[in-house]
């Protein structure tokens, strides 16, 4: 067969349309779209990376608050060691990612569809979901704690923000020879060693603005969870005779008119109350049926994705995580990058590496000028979850050195997270 001039051009016309057709089909096709809710550590920290290692991918990030507040350091607040504006920053260097910021709240989550609602009404598609919000405080499991809490004389200050202040405040405004009362929930709670810190920063603060005052340490836990060796030596050496440690002292009640909180063995009366509730996995996480322990309280997860073991196409990050890992903002970045690392070969059609390993460090302040620190390595391991590894180690004694560690830690993981 012959093709003359006229023929071919016909022929070649209709090949390059079609080839333009199926150019136009691959064009059109819609960009892999990851939600993240949550702008904490571990929230923030995911978004980033999903950006910087799935440039290919579109990634909405949304967080109700204004402003970041770190919770580590928040203790340092209490204890008079810095300001509130210390710990708060801004959100704004993500955006430069590539990173789509919502400011608003999600309601509803339909994991079948695969879309959230917010407050205002939007209604946000996925193809992957990455929940990042905290913890809830179990407030109503302390009887009389949410009226005490309502009318501002009994806080928990367990989410850093308006309560730090007012914690601070209080304790400002506490006599010469009054009795600060904190309590320790059962674990597993959000920054295991954080009630001991706050015990040892505001006994620094009472040792030199309020000599005759004294402490009692309410712990719910049979003995110090976390650190021990550290917080006991600074108890004793620093300390001595202003800290009351109490364990398996688990509040009951407490009651704001009388200032007294109730535990099983006694009354305890103080002037300044800081009653810390039992916790649980975020609400977001019982919008997206990810709260699935037995219980009912946490999320378990397939903690080489931190994908849902239930919900498909669910990730849950940081404190959220029924896990052995440490509840820390440490960890939570740690998790963020696995997780992001994660999607981004999914989305891509391959397999996320099998046996990533996670760290965290995780330093407490056990006076104005001294810390002391902790630090592992775990890495996962099929069938048994994450795995300590030997590296790692504890310091059993607070130090100048680690104090300045201290800083630096908190102004690098705070770069790292928001910028």
């Amino acid at each position: 067969m012959t093709l003359n001039r006229r023929d071919f051009l016909k022929v070649s016309g209709a090949g390059a349309a079609a080839a333009l057709a199926g150019c136009a089909t691959t064009a059109s096709k819609a960009r892999p779209h990851v939600v993240v809710v949550g702008a904490g550590f571990g929230g923030a920290t995911c978004a980033k990376y999903l950006r910087q290692w799935g440039p290919s991918i579109d990634v909405t990030l949304i967080e109700p608050n204004d402003k970041f507040v770190s919770c580590p350091i928040s203790n340092w607040v209490i204890g008079g060691l810095r300001s509130m504006d210390d710990i708060t920053h801004g959100y704004d260097k993500l955006p430069r990612h590539g990173i789509k910021m919502v400011k608003d709240t999600v309601v509803a989550i339909d994991p079948a569809k695969r879309f959230v609602k917010t407050r205002s009404g939007a209604s946000i598609g996925y193809d992957r979901l990455v929940l990042a919000p905290g913890i809830e405080i179990l407030t109503g499991t302390v009887n009389g704690f949410n009226e005490a809490e309502t009318t501002g004389k009994v806080v928990h200050a367990w989410k850093a923000g308006p309560q730090t202040a007012l914690l601070r405040k209080q304790l400002e405004a506490m006599p010469d020879g009054g009795t600060f009362v904190l309590s320790v929930p059962a674990a597993p709670y959000r920054c295991p060693p954080g009630p001991y810190e706050r015990a040892c920063l505001v006994a620094n603060y009472f040792k030199q603005a309020k000599p005759k005052s004294k402490i009692i340490l309410l712990d719910g836990n049979p003995d110090v969870v976390s650190k021990k060796p550290l917080f006991t030596d600074a108890w004793n050496t620093l300390y001595a005779g202003m800290i009351d440690y109490r364990p398996n002292n688990a509040p009951l009640a407490v009651d704001g008119s009388s200032m007294t909180v109730t535990t099983e063995f006694d009354a305890v009366k103080g002037d300044v109350l800081n009653v810390v509730p039992k916790q649980r996995a975020g609400e977001l996480c019982a919008l997206a049926g990810v709260r699935n322990d037995s219980a009912g309280n946490w999320c378990t997860v397939n903690f080489a994705t931190f994908e849902s073991t239930t919900v498909p196409n669910v990730h849950i990050i940081g404190d959220s995580v029924l896990s052995s890992l440490p509840k820390s903002g440490h960890m939570a970045t740690n998790m963020a990058k696995v997780c992001a690392a994660a999607i981004v070969e999914l989305l891509a059609g391959r397999q996320p590496d099998p046996i990533p390993v996670v760290a965290n460090t995780c330093y407490s302040a056990t006076s104005g000028t001294t810390s002391g620190y902790v630090a592992n390595v775990y890495r996962y391991e099929a069938g048994k979850g994450y795995v300590s590894a030997p590296e790692g180690g504890a310091t059993p004694k607070g130090d100048a050195l680690n104090f300045s560690y201290n800083e630096s830690w908190a102004k690098n993981i705070w770069a790292e997270v928001l910028s």
